[in-house]
């Protein structure tokens, strides 16, 4: 299975349906994937509209994988646009740590370039972590 930018996977949970939109597609990473907000009992009639609405979060999962390795329960349903807010490659953050274990500064990486930080503020604490996500954290983070 291959799945590309626009594309929504619809994944069921105990608690309902939950659905993702691939926004990116990186040689070197699984797919980047935006959490589409809510959980419905039954699938939306207008997946598009719900593929306009904010992101709760994004992330680097290997969605495609866990679904041919039947690892969820989870199937492609639509393609739609990703919305403008979200066509650019997310910045993902890196800590980069002291001796002591604190964060010395911020690597924070865009997809084809690192750039650092070393003052920490709101903006970088909201950006997702640059790591591949594991599929049972992130079915844990879409709840």
């Amino acid at each position: 299975m291959k799945l590309v930018p626009g594309d929504i996977v619809e994944i069921e949970k105990d608690s309902g349906l939950c659905y993702v939109q691939v926004t990116h597609d990186h040689p070197s990473y699984p797919e980047v994937v935006r959490s589409l907000p809510g959980i419905f009992a039954a699938r939306p009639q207008d997946l598009g509209k719900l593929a306009r609405s904010d992101s709760r979060f994004s992330a680097m999962v290997p969605l495609a994988a866990a679904i041919e390795g039947r690892k969820i329960s989870a199937s492609l349903v639509s393609n739609a646009p990703v919305p403008e807010a979200y066509a650019a490659f997310p910045t993902f953050r890196v800590p980069i740590r002291d001796r002591q274990g604190d964060i010395a500064y911020w690597w924070l990486w865009d997809g084809s370039g690192l750039r650092y930080e070393i003052e920490s503020d709101e903006t970088i604490a909201d950006l997702p972590l640059r790591e591949v996500m594991t599929i049972n954290a992130f079915l844990e983070k879409l709840d």
